[in-house]
């Protein structure tokens, strides 16, 4: 019988700092007139410029808008063994004999589901997010795959992208809180799962995965 497994997924926040940038730039043109004789008017033509930067904020766990915090989130899921009891149940104890009917241990996974708050506001248009392996989830000789990993979403506007095996996963689009002006303000709940579809050789299993917010 193998001791527990105890995968940890370290969840980096990828957010971009978020900066708005407003110029006005004026220029005189024409810069004087002059004109004789009474009742004749006098004018000078000035242009205005005002230049907006796009921004991106992204934050996943850690501090809301608008602070930034360069630490990174993180999710741990242990799995307990539950041994078949013969003609008794076993107890969780170390050290100590116990009758087992021969069958594999269940491993139960706990928390079930370990929950972060997501933010992304933009100024820049459609917003997509990606999620990339940064480290495979290892425990030095063994892995697991990423894909194990599952998201659900509390707010289906900011939908959270698959976790892919290796590389770079496929784009989730955020849907724009105002589409006619291009400014996106969601806030959203992501839930991570471990799916533990088969068992693994014990060990702490640990990994990164950044996610991605960009914009056109």
């Amino acid at each position: 019988m193998q001791p527990g497994i105890r995968p940890l997924l370290h969840v980096l926040r990828a957010g971009l700092g978020c900066v708005v940038a407003a110029t006005w730039l004026c220029t005189a043109q024409a810069g004087t007139t002059t004109t004789t004789g009474l009742g004749n008017p006098a004018s000078a033509d000035l242009n205005f410029a005002i230049n907006i930067d796009k921004f991106v904020f992204f934050r996943l766990g850690n501090s809301a808008w608008p602070a930034e915090d360069p630490g990174i989130s993180g999710i741990a899921f242990n799995l307990t063994p539950s041994i078949p009891g013969g003609p008794t149940t076993p107890v969780a104890v170390n050290n100590a004999s116990a009758n087992w009917s021969g069958g594999a241990p269940n491993f139960a996974v706990t928390p079930n589901g370990s929950a972060l708050p997501v933010e992304v506001r933009s100024n820049a248009g459609q917003i997509s997010l990606r999620a990339s392996v940064v480290l495979p989830l290892a425990s030095g000789t063994n892995t697991i795959p990423f894909s194990e990993i599952t998201i659900t979403t509390s707010n289906p506007a900011l939908p959270a992208p698959a976790i892919p095996n290796t590389g770079l996963g496929i784009t989730a689009n955020v849907t724009p809180t105002s589409p006619d002006n291009f400014v996106t303000l969601r806030s959203a709940t992501w839930t991570f799962f471990y799916a533990n579809l088969i068992n693994r050789p014990a060990g702490a299993y640990t990994g990164q995965v950044m996610f991605t917010a960009t914009s056109p």
